[in-house]
C-alpha cells in the first residue's frame, strides 16, 4: 500500500514538474519577446539618424563666436506675414510651449519680444526624422531656440500667437536649455485679475503670482506681455523726454550722485564714509543743475538716478527711481517752466497714444485701464482754488498746508468731473511746504512761485523758481534747518552773478505707473529698490 502511494507520489510530481516547467518556458519566451521588443524599440529610437544635423542642442564651442553671420539672413518673429509665403526664414526665441501629436508631428510656440508664430515639425524625408520630432517634444519651456524653415498661411486663424502665419520646420536647434520646472510659469504671471476671478466663480482654480514672487523671479516675470509693453512704454517716455527738450534748446549733463550735504533737506537719506568724509547719496541733481545754470548753460536736463532714504511703504514710493530733471532760465515769469510741462507732457502722451497701440493693448489686457483724459492746453488752478474746490466739497484743508493724499485724489476727482482732465498744473503752493530753494510769492511771502503736476489724482511733478539771491538763500536754509557750511559751494555759484531761473523734477516710474492705471509703482520699475528689497 505504502509503495503505490509513493508511486502515485512519484507520478504526481513529475506532472507538477513538466507543468512548471512549461509554465517557465512560457515565460522565458514571452520575455525574450518583450526584450527583442524593446530591443527593436530602442533600435529604431536610438539608431543613428542621418537627419541628425537638422536638430539637437548647439555645442558651447559652436557659440563662442566662432565664425561671423549674415545678420540680414535672420528675421523677427514680429515681422513674420503672408507676404513671406514659401520663403525660407531663420528665426530664434524661446520655446514657450511645445506639443507632440504621435509619433510624426509636433507644435512648438516661439516667442520673441511678446510676438509668437506657431512652428510646425512633421516627419519629412530629407529634413524631418522621428527623432527631430521627440527632440522638439521634450524641449523645456523657456529654451531658446533656432528655427529654420518655410513659411505657409494656414486656411484658418491660428489662436494663441500673434503671428497669422506658421514655419514649416526643416531645422530647429537649441541654443540654450531652460529648466525642465521653473519658479513660475510665464502663463500664469501673464494672467489678469479678471480671468483668476471668473475662473473660481466657475469652480475652477489658477495660479496667482503675487507681487513679491514676481520680484523675486523679475527675470521670468520681464518677459510677460504686459511688461514687455510696459518697460518699451518707459523707454519711449524717456525718448520723448529728451528729444523734446533738445528741440527747445535745452542741454543733457551728468551730475555726480555722491554729495557733501543734502540736496533737498530733511533727514531721508543715505550716508555713507566718503574717503573718511561724511557724504550721502544725491536726493536729486537740484543744486549741481543750478549751478549749471549760473555756469551760462541756460537750459538743461538730465535723466539719472535719485535716492530717497525714506521709510515709505507705499505703492508709489521707491528708495531708488529714474530722475527727469529740467532746469532753465527764466525771463520774467515761472509760467515759462510750466509752459516746457505743458508741451513736453502733451507731446508725450500724444506719442504715446500712437506709437504704442499694441503695448498699451498688451498692458490692458492684463491690467485694464482707462486712456487718460488730457486737455490740449494744460489746466492750471492756483493752489488757493483749489483749496477751495475742497472746502465746497466738503473738505477741509489747511490753506497753508500741503495737500495729503486722499485730498489729492479727492481734488483729482473734482478737477475730472469740473474740467474733464486727469491731467493738470496746481500752483502758487504755501512756502512753508517747498524746499528751502524756492522763490516766495512777490505779492504774499506765505506762498511760494512753485507748482506740482497731477496725473489721475496722484502727484508726478514737483517744480518751482528758485532763490537766486544767496543771501536769501542762506536764510532759507538756515530756516529750514539745512547746515549752510555742506551747501557752501552751492551758494557761493550765485555770488558771480546768477540768472533768475526755474526747473521741475519727476520720476520716470510715476510717469509711467500713472499714464498705464497701474496700482503699484514696482509694477513700473525694472528692478525696484524700496525699504525691504535690495535684490535682485
Amino acid at each position: 500500500m505504502e509503495q503505490v502511494d509513493e508511486e502515485s507520489s512519484k507520478s504526481i510530481s513529475k506532472k507538477a514538474a513538466k507543468k512548471e516547467a512549461a509554465k517557465q518556458e512560457k515565460l522565458r519566451r514571452r520575455q525574450e519577446a518583450a526584450l527583442a521588443s524593446a530591443a527593436a524599440s530602442i533600435t529604431i529610437e536610438e539608431q543613428e539618424d542621418p537627419l541628425a544635423v537638422n536638430y539637437g542642442n548647439v555645442a558651447l564651442n559652436e557659440l563662442q563666436s566662432k565664425e561671423e553671420t549674415d545678420l540680414t539672413e535672420w528675421t523677427r518673429v514680429g515681422d513674420l506675414n503672408e507676404e513671406l509665403k514659401d520663403k525660407e526664414v531663420l528665426i530664434r526665441g524661446r520655446a514657450q510651449t511645445t506639443r507632440a501629436v504621435g509619433k510624426n508631428m509636433a507644435f512648438v510656440v516661439v516667442r520673441q519680444k511678446g510676438f509668437t508664430v506657431q512652428c510646425v515639425v512633421t516627419v519629412q524625408p530629407d529634413f524631418v526624422s522621428r527623432q527631430m520630432v521627440k527632440f522638439v517634444a521634450g524641449l523645456s519651456r523657456e529654451s531658446i531656440i533656432d528655427v529654420r524653415g518655410l513659411v505657409s498661411v494656414p486656411s484658418v486663424p491660428i489662436k494663441g500667437t500673434t503671428q497669422q502665419v506658421e514655419v514649416e520646420v526643416r531645422k530647429l536647434h537649441c541654443i540654450s536649455k531652460a529648466m525642465p520646472t521653473l519658479p513660475i510659469n510665464i502663463e500664469d504671471a501673464a494672467r489678469s485679475e479678471k480671468e483668476i476671478e471668473e475662473a473660481l466663480q466657475a469652480g475652477e482654480q489658477l495660479v496667482r503670482v503675487n507681487q513679491d514672487t514676481r520680484l523675486n523671479y523679475r527675470v521670468l516675470d520681464m518677459r510677460t506681455p504686459a511688461n514687455q509693453g510696459i518697460f518699451h512704454i518707459q523707454h519711449e517716455v524717456g525718448s520723448i523726454f529728451r528729444k523734446f527738450l533738445e528741440s527747445e534748446g535745452f542741454d543733457e549733463i551728468h551730475t555726480p550722485k555722491l554729495i557733501a550735504g543734502t540736496s533737498e533737506g530733511g533727514s531721508a537719506v543715505f550716508k555713507l564714509d566718503y574717503k573718511g568724509q561724511p557724504a550721502c547719496l544725491a536726493q536729486s541733481p537740484q543744486l549741481h543743475k543750478q549751478i549749471a545754470i549760473c555756469g551760462d548753460k541756460e537750459r538743461v536736463f538730465e535723466v539719472g538716478p535719485v535716492f530717497r532714504a525714506e521709510d515709505s511703504y507705499t505703492h508709489r514710493h521707491l528708495c531708488e527711481f529714474v530722475g527727469l530733471d529740467v532746469e532753465m532760465e527764466i525771463k520774467k515769469h515761472y509760467s515759462e517752466v510750466m509752459g516746457i510741462v505743458d508741451r513736453l507732457f502733451v507731446t508725450m502722451f500724444d506719442h504715446l497714444n500712437e506709437k504704442c497701440k499694441k503695448e498699451l493693448d498688451a498692458v490692458r489686457r492684463q491690467y485694464p485701464f482707462e486712456p487718460l483724459k488730457y486737455l490740449r492746453k494744460t489746466l492750471r488752478l492756483r493752489f488757493e482754488e483749489g483749496v477751495q474746490m475742497l472746502k465746497e466739497a466738503g473738505v477741509e484743508i489747511d490753506p497753508y498746508g500741503d495737500l495729503n493724499t486722499e485730498s489729492e485724489r479727492k481734488l483729482g476727482q473734482l478737477v475730472l468731473e469740473k474740467y474733464g482732465t486727469e491731467f493738470y498744473i496746481l500752483h502758487r503752493y504755501p512756502l512753508a511746504v517747498r524746499p528751502f530753494y524756492t522763490m516766495p510769492c512777490y505779492d504774499d511771502a506765505k506762498y511760494s512761485n512753485s507748482f506740482d503736476v497731477f496725473i489721475r489724482g496722484e502727484e508726478i511733478i514737483s517744480g518751482a523758481q528758485r532763490v537766486h539771491v544767496p543771501e536769501l538763500l542762506e536764510e532759507r536754509a538756515k530756516a529750514c534747518g539745512i547746515d549752510v557750511s555742506a551747501i557752501t559751494t552751492y551758494i557761493d555759484s550765485f555770488r558771480y552773478g546768477a540768472p533768475p531761473h526755474g526747473g521741475f523734477g519727476v520720476g520716470l516710474e510715476r510717469v509711467v505707473m500713472l499714464f498705464c492705471g497701474l496700482n503699484n509703482i514696482r509694477k513700473a520699475s525694472l528692478f525696484p529698490r524700496d525699504p525691504l528689497r535690495l535684490a535682485p
